[in-house]
């Protein structure tokens, strides 16, 4: 006999307060350490209640494999992250749905494909060297700085090339940087998908004040952008598109697309967003445990100035694939510090997840990093084993399959692959010519919860590598 499934009001959870729950008990920025923490204390899953509306809090791969294979049909971003993207502005792949979804991420896979490597690597080479200039000068004036503020300006220029046709070279321009203002826009997301009310329509706060400004920066810097694409197009001879957002301005100008001008722009601002944030922030989670390994350093230096020789920068497209160590090191800090630390999904229909039903516009809530800290999953799991990644090692590893800082399954991160080159491009520079000393102690390293998780300071300094 099939046993009744368990509702989310049957689950154990923290007690709340009548009619508000625990939204008062709620803190956006560490709402994934609040979730771990409930989860060691009252098993998983569990529910939280906000203000009558309650989230189921799971921790299972196996519920996380489900729900992901079983996206965008049966499972979709939650109505709230949905209605929050849309009110800021990057409601494009990042939210899109249903029929609406396969023609937008068709464009974009095809664009960050791995098989479009050789015709940008040059362009990786310029800006990973412009980084090696900056990281230069930072050795030679024993300069302490933020670590992940200038992973950021790299991964802005990277994406904005790439997908974009134009360098905005933040890491060298002075000035009003563009992240300076996308880097408010991820926070508020999460406070308004957590917001039970949207009291940000009648009460600005000073916060919202200031995100209104930066959206309105950040929209303005895409919308020129998107018109320097059309006026370039207008001059150009017809031809194959030389970048994303001519591929998209000219499915528009087909009319064989749904793409409008709000679509493109949404895409435009999702990728700036995504391509900066994830991507700096998985490499600056790196640094405290290469400062704590100095054997780590060593063995990357040396996987460095093998496939670099003289050069200051990976030298060649053959030579990435030299630089396996330096990947499986990311990944190994990703698993111990992930950057997607909760994952919100709605049914869209009732849904039997494990033993617990889900019911039609419910949520669930997903928290990654217990499976990836579990003896069920990794051997010695809290020790730091770069080599635990590596094609064909056996050690350290029981099931990868509990890995999914990328997602899995028909809507698996679109720009795995260019990440994962941007952190090869990024390390062996690094580490081929600095050793890294972190100037904070470890231990009062801060997570913040901003969307991705990011540290609220990353600070170091470099030293010169005598070869």
């Amino acid at each position: 006999m099939t046993a009744t499934p368990r509702t989310a009001e049957s689950l154990p959870g923290p007690k709340g307060l009548p009619i508000l729950g625990n939204l008062l008990q709620v803190v956006p920025a560490r709402l994934h350490l609040q979730m771990e923490a409930w989860a060691r204390e009252f098993g998983s899953p569990f529910h939280l209640d906000m203000m009558g509306r309650p989230i189921i809090v799971s921790d299972d791969v196996a519920a996380f494999q489900h729900i992901m294979r079983q996206r965008p049909h049966d499972w979709q971003r939650s109505t709230p992250v949905r209605l929050a993207a849309q009110e800021m502005g990057f409601d494009g792949l990042f939210t899109a749905e249903g029929d609406e979804w396969l023609p937008q991420r068709k464009l974009i896979m095809q664009a960050l494909n791995h098989t479009n490597l050789p015709a940008f690597f040059p362009l990786l080479q310029q800006v990973t060297e412009r980084l090696y200039r900056r990281f230069e000068r930072a050795a030679a004036a024993n300069e302490i700085f933020d670590m992940t503020d200038e992973l950021m300006r790299y991964t802005v220029d990277v994406t904005s090339a790439l997908a974009f046709g134009e360098d905005p070279n933040t890491i060298e321009q002075s000035g009003d940087r563009i992240q300076q203002h996308m880097a408010l826009i991820f926070p508020a997301l999460l406070r308004r998908i957590m917001a039970p009310i949207h009291w940000w329509r009648w009460l600005p706060s000073p916060s919202e004040r200031r995100l209104k400004s930066a959206l309105a920066a950040v929209h303005a810097h895409v919308d020129a952008l998107i018109a320097r694409g059309r006026e370039q197009l207008r001059q150009r001879q017809p031809g194959k598109p030389r970048h994303l957002l001519e591929a998209m301005l000219m499915q528009a100008q087909s009319g064989e697309s749904a793409l409008d001008d709000q679509r493109i722009r949404a895409n435009v601002l999702t990728l700036l967003l995504a391509g900066e944030d994830t991507t700096a922030n998985s490499l600056s989670w790196c640094m405290p445990f290469l400062a704590e390994h100095p054997e780590v350093q060593d063995a990357l230096a040396a996987e460095a100035r093998s496939a670099l020789g003289e050069a200051s920068v990976c030298p060649g497209i053959d030579q990435l694939d030299q630089l396996e160590l330096c990947e499986a090191a990311v990944h190994e800090s990703m698993r111990l510090r992930p950057t997607i630390g909760i994952f919100m999904m709605m049914p869209t229909s009732d849904q039997v997840v494990g033993d617990v039903l889900v019911r039609k516009g419910e949520r669930i809530c997903l928290i990654h990093r217990p499976a990836l800290q579990s003896a069920k999953n990794f051997d010695q799991p809290m020790q730091f084993k770069p080599q635990r990644w590596l094609r064909d090692s056996r050690e350290g590893v029981h099931d990868k399959r509990a890995f999914l800082q990328f997602g899995t399954g028909p809507r698996i991160c679109p720009g795995r692959h260019l990440a994962m080159v941007e952190v090869r491009m990024v390390l062996s520079m690094l580490l081929a010519h600095f050793r890294v000393e972190l100037t904070i102690p470890s231990t009062e390293l801060e997570e913040v919860l901003a969307f991705t998780v990011t540290p609220r300071r990353m600070t170091v300094r470099l030293h010169r590598r005598m070869h």
